[in-house]
């Protein structure tokens, strides 16, 4: 069997990250904690049961982690409906299909989150199963997110697709290796650092080249 392709949705497939730092801010912000956005954004692809901490430290994950990741949620469903695909994502997973490969969408997002970006790329009878928070204990960098959708195809051997360093760092890992894109706002540099094996510049630039990637080999 041809390697799984495991497909970060957020920042990979769908137009979110942006999104996800203006509702952390104003999470933050309900709690009297303001963080300039750059540095919420550098976190974006993180889980959230991790994401408080890494920004603010274990005293303020203790006091008010639970708060603000409540307040969080409803702030980016209400501008869940501004979330566009990103150019070439379905097609990339209809080729990937037709070239032998399983796919699964890989996201630490609640069911209903991860349900409206199946339906936005119309993929719910495309891809071959998806994960969803239900599926993890422990979220990006952690590897269970990986191991998860891995575990989705019965797949021993797998390649994932991401958008941000902590795609790369949880797919490294699980032992796996990363291809990754810019559309999240990270730095080929940061994602070569992070652990990725390529970079291309799009989804759409990906599929060009997809032969040249683990994934076209």
């Amino acid at each position: 069997m041809a390697a799984a392709a495991i497909l970060d949705i957020d920042g990979t497939l769908v137009d979110t990250n942006y999104h996800h730092a203006l509702a952390w801010y104003r999470a933050f912000r309900q709690h009297e904690i303001v963080l300039p956005l750059y540095r919420i954004h550098r976190h974006i692809g993180m889980g959230g049961d991790q994401l408080v901490a890494a920004l603010c430290g274990d005293d303020v994950e203790q006091e008010k982690g639970d708060d603000i990741r409540a307040a969080e949620g409803p702030l980016y469903m209400a501008m869940i409906e501004e979330v566009e695909p990103l150019s070439g994502a379905r097609e990339l997973i209809g080729e990937l299909k037709e070239s032998g490969h399983p796919v699964v969408l890989a996201s630490s997002a609640k069911a209903k989150e991860v349900e409206h970006y199946l339906d936005l790329l119309d993929a719910s009878e495309l891809a071959d199963g998806w994960t969803t928070s239900a599926d993890v204990d422990a979220t990006k960098p952690e590897p269970d997110l990986v191991k998860a959708a891995m575990q989705k195809v019965e797949a021993d051997e797998a390649v994932m697709v991401g958008d941000s360093t902590w795609d790369c760092e949880a797919a490294k890992r699980a032992g796996i290796e990363t291809v990754a894109v810019l559309t999240g706002g990270f730095s080929e540099h940061e994602l070569r650092e992070a652990g990725a094996s390529m970079v291309f510049e799009s989804i759409e630039s990906l599929r060009d080249r997809i032969g040249e990637t683990p994934l076209g080999r």
